[in-house]
C-alpha cells in the first residue's frame, strides 16, 4: 500500500474539484485505498461535496450540465432564489426540468440561476408559450426572447387557449412561460437541493 505521505494535496483537490472525480475514482487512479484517499482529504481539509452534488458526478457519464461548485455570497443568494422560485412554479413529473411564469422578472432570475449555478447546456433550453386567441403569437415570441435571451429557434409550438379570450388583457398581458431544460439528473439535484433547505429550515 502507497503511504499517503506520497500524495499531493494539490493534485488531489484539482482532481476532485477540478476535474471532478470521484474519491474511489481518484483512489483507483492512484493504486490507494479508498479509506486512505479519504483520510488523506480529511487531513489536508479536502472538503468533499454535498449528497445532491455528489449524486450529479456519480452519474456524470454524459454531463448536460456542469454544476459551479466554488459559490460566491452573490452565488449563493442567486441559488436560494432558484431553489426557491422551482420549487414553487416548477415541476418534478417526467425527464424536463419545467419552470412556469408569467413574471419576466422572475423568469429572469431563474433563468439566471439555470445559467450561472446549474451549468446547463444553451443549445438544450426551450421556451414553450401559453397563449390566448387575442395574442400576437410572433411579438409574444419577440417579448419573451428578449427577456430569456433564448434564440426563437428553440422556441417550440405555442399553445393557444380557447374559450376565455381574456380580451381585456389584464391577466397574463404576455402570455405564460414555461422554461424547459430536458436532463432527469438536473431535476434530481434541484430536488435534493429543496430537500436540504426543507430539512435545514422547516426542521429547526
Amino acid at each position: 500500500m502507497i503511504s499517503t505521505i506520497k500524495l499531493n494535496p494539490d493534485e488531489i483537490r484539482s482532481l476532485y474539484w477540478a476535474k471532478k472525480y470521484t474519491v474511489a475514482e481518484i483512489a483507483n487512479k492512484l493504486d490507494i485505498s479508498f479509506w486512505q484517499l479519504y483520510n488523506f482529504m480529511h487531513k489536508y481539509n479536502i472538503s468533499c461535496r454535498k449528497h445532491s452534488e455528489a449524486n450529479y458526478v456519480a452519474n456524470k457519464t454524459k454531463p448536460k450540465f456542469n454544476l459551479k461548485t466554488h459559490l460566491s455570497i452573490a452565488d449563493e443568494k442567486l441559488k436560494i432564489a432558484g431553489i426557491m422560485l422551482y420549487w414553487a412554479e416548477g415541476t418534478f413529473v417526467g425527464n424536463t426540468v419545467d419552470f412556469t411564469n408569467s413574471n419576466p422578472e422572475m423568469v429572469k432570475i431563474y433563468i439566471k440561476f439555470l445559467r450561472e449555478v446549474c451549468g446547463v447546456k444553451e443549445e438544450r433550453l426551450r421556451v414553450y408559450l401559453y397563449a390566448y386567441p387575442h395574442h400576437n403569437i410572433e411579438e409574444l415570441k419577440a417579448y419573451w426572447q428578449s427577456i430569456t435571451k433564448i434564440p426563437l429557434s428553440r422556441f417550440t409550438q405555442p399553445y393557444i387557449r380557447k374559450g376565455n379570450k381574456n380580451l381585456s388583457g389584464r391577466k397574463l398581458l404576455h402570455g405564460l412561460v414555461h422554461i424547459r431544460y430536458n436532463d432527469k439528473q438536473l431535476i434530481g439535484v434541484i430536488k435534493n437541493w429543496i430537500d436540504e433547505y426543507n430539512v435545514l429550515w422547516a426542521g429547526s
